[in-house]
């Protein structure tokens, strides 16, 4: 998308012209056909499908569109174009995990759709949670009756002050959702995620987005071999409250 985007707008080339109306065409067109199959096969009154068909790029465009709309969430697959598997997730779903301003759900390739009953919430508990940022994580967990694994990696240390108190606000946030505490310590944050999920049936992950936390470092480099971070259940990405 980006070369053709230059070459419609930026290079304004004659033989190009008009060669961005003719792939919007042709996308609405796929949309369309797309949402008269999900409306015969998924027949549900409640829900609305709306097609949107942009040229610009992808990353871009989901943003602005889910600002414009005032998206309360953004769904996206994490296989990226190339379709190589060692990839831990595409390129294009960690920027808009990166600059979207609601929250993201990553689904893995294959995934067969299951009732999140347990979610692992991964955490450093550096965060001063608010009730607003967290309103997506309470609805799924209230809606679906989850239980939510809290899972506190540390380096031996007991908490401070700060995460003592971020950790009784959190609780007081989820209220009366089963959850349960997790001590990690003494181990990096991928290989501690990957321990729970192999012990316990997790079937959902939610994670924060904070410069100072660990999910920075989780994108710095995608390679699953390198990093051992092996994710084959959705995860939610929540942006960071502004307050953090």
């Amino acid at each position: 998308t980006p070369a053709i985007y230059q070459a419609e707008y930026v290079l304004h080339s004659p033989g190009q012209i008009g060669l961005g109306d003719i792939y919007q065409e042709n996308s609405l067109s796929q949309l369309k056909d797309l949402k008269k199959q999900l409306i015969a096969e998924f027949n549900n009154k409640k829900h609305t499908f709306m097609v949107h068909s942009a040229f610009n790029t992808l990353v871009e465009e989901i943003v602005e569109t889910s600002k414009n709309e005032q998206a309360d969430m953004v769904i996206m697959g994490t296989q990226g174009a190339t379709g190589a598997k060692e990839i831990l997730i595409g390129t294009n779903t960690v920027h808009v995990i990166k600059k979207a301003c609601c929250p993201v759900i990553a689904i893995p390739p294959n995934f067969k759709y299951e009732n999140p009953k347990e979610i692992l919430f991964p955490t450093d508990l550096g965060i001063n949670y608010q009730e607003e940022q967290l309103e997506a994580l309470v609805s799924l967990a209230e809606h679906h009756i989850s239980r939510i694994g809290i899972m506190h990696v540390s380096a031996g240390y007991d908490l401070s002050d700060k995460q003592l108190k971020n950790k009784e606000k959190l609780e007081k946030i989820l209220g009366k959702i089963a959850h349960l505490f997790h001590e990690m310590p003494n181990q990096e944050i991928t290989t501690a995620i990957n321990s729970f999920q192999q012990k316990n049936k997790v079937n959902f992950m939610v994670m924060i987005q904070n410069r100072h936390t660990f999910l920075e470092r989780l994108f710095i480099d995608p390679i699953i071999k390198k990093l051992g971070f092996h994710v084959t259940i959705p995860f939610m990405v929540i942006p960071p409250h502004k307050n953090n």
